[in-house]
């Protein structure tokens, strides 16, 4: 084959892949910027900001990013996963020795069992028992919409990385098709320099001997 049909035919192909790339990159960066948007307007919409630095707990205090995020308000991932995780979730452990909405499940069930039984025998424990299961579903229910605000905090952060990740893949892209554009340039320009009669890995005639 000749020298510079090869070239020819390195550099068309890597122009192609150049191209391929290139498109591959657009449309992750086109799933990037739209993760971020996304993530961003909605939390913006719900305006949640982060307790200023002279108003944060001596707890509070102890997290990193709640110092460095005080006064801002949320809207990026990254602040949802702090405000999720470091605000949200410190304030549920101290609510019911920091049990969950399934483990409350139990004592509520038992204490309307028992209300149930004192209400029929009218037993002097009766108004005790009732605040019991009063202050029993408060925590619950209030647990509940802690555990379900941060489930939902740590969704838009989940969304938000895959737009960080669509990012980097598509600088990657950018970056491969950056580099396959002048490794083909450098294929063409070495074609038209290479005269038409070379050959590439020709067999070398044996010489012959009289």
């Amino acid at each position: 084959m000749k020298r510079r049909t090869l070239d020819l035919l390195f550099s068309i192909g890597g122009l192609g892949l150049a191209v391929l790339l290139l498109v591959v990159g657009i449309v992750l960066t086109t799933n990037a910027n739209f993760a971020n948007s996304y993530v961003h307007d909605q939390l913006a919409a719900q305006h949640v900001s982060f307790t200023p630095a002279d108003k944060l707990s001596d707890e509070e205090k102890k997290s990193d990013c709640l110092r460095e995020y005080a006064g801002q308000q949320l809207t990026t991932g990254k602040q949802a996963e702090c405000y999720a995780n470091e605000y949200i979730g410190l304030h549920l452990q101290s609510i019911a020795g920091g049990k969950t909405y399934a483990d409350l499940g139990e004592p509520q069930t038992a204490l309307r069992e028992q209300v149930a039984q004192a209400e029929q025998t009218n037993a002097a424990n009766l108004a005790d028992l009732q605040k019991q299961l009063a202050d029993v579903t408060a925590q619950r229910e209030t647990v509940f919409k802690g555990e379900t605000l941060r489930g939902l905090l740590l969704t838009s952060y989940g969304f938000s990385e895959f737009g960080r990740k669509a990012g980097q893949g598509a600088l990657a892209m950018y970056l491969g098709a950056a580099l396959l554009l002048l490794l083909s340039i450098a294929g063409l320009v070495h074609a038209f320099r290479t005269p038409s009669s070379e050959t590439f890995a020709a067999p070398e005639r044996e010489r012959v001997t009289t």
